[in-house]
């Protein structure tokens, strides 16, 4: 049976007062472009979002388990689940597949009392990640954007254009990442915003 390759680019980055996620939205099936508003980034609750790279059933499949899981211990626990733990969970449910693999790659965020960010493999790596990541077929071309303009203590303002930057970049040079624009999510203490999406430069 024939693979066929998916590419994407999906970033996060830690400012001052936030975590800006974004991605484009482009959905490919090896050299096909098959659809060009695709989303990457989904709220898990009104305090947790991830990033999605690799194969979209896959992903949606955890995402959907996360959700509920998140839901449940609210109810028990009267409080939100943590980022650290959402991860563990995700990491505990990767890890224990691998003889059948989850083609995926996440980036999970959120601000329950502090705000953090972890990147996730498909084999249950788990890694905090103190200022940004990025994930997918752009990797390397949004993290050079953002290794060369990142700033300890961003404004929310300035990381969204960071994050535009970088995804524009990824988009020019990389064949499977572009689409109808970049799709932004913003976590802060008091939520989840998804800002309007944004065109490229």
């Amino acid at each position: 049976m024939e693979t066929l390759k998916t590419g994407t680019t999906t970033l996060g980055i830690i400012a001052k007062d936030s975590i800006v996620l974004a991605s484009d939205m482009k959905g490919t099936m090896g050299y096909l472009a098959s659809n060009s508003d695709v989303t990457k980034i989904y709220k898990i609750n009104d305090h947790l979002a991830i990033t999605i790279a690799g194969g979209v059933g896959d992903a949606l499949v955890l995402i959907r388990h996360l959700k509920v899981q998140a839901n449940l211990y609210e109810l028990e626990h009267k409080r939100s689940m943590n980022t650290k733990s959402c991860g563990t969970l995700l990491s505990n449910i990767l890890n224990g597949s691998k003889g059948m693999p989850f083609y995926t790659q996440f980036i999970l965020a959120g601000w329950v009392n502090i705000p953090s960010m972890y990147s996730m493999d498909m084999g249950g790596g788990m890694i905090e990640e103190k200022k940004y990541t990025a994930s997918g077929s752009g990797t390397e071309l949004a993290l050079s954007i953002m290794d060369s303009n990142y700033k300890d203590n961003m404004t929310t303002a300035d990381a969204i254009k960071l994050a535009k930057d970088a995804i524009s970049a990824a988009k020019k040079r990389d064949i499977a990442s572009g689409g109808d624009g970049i799709r932004i999510m913003v976590i802060k203490k008091e939520g989840i915003e998804e800002l309007p999406i944004a065109k490229y430069d």
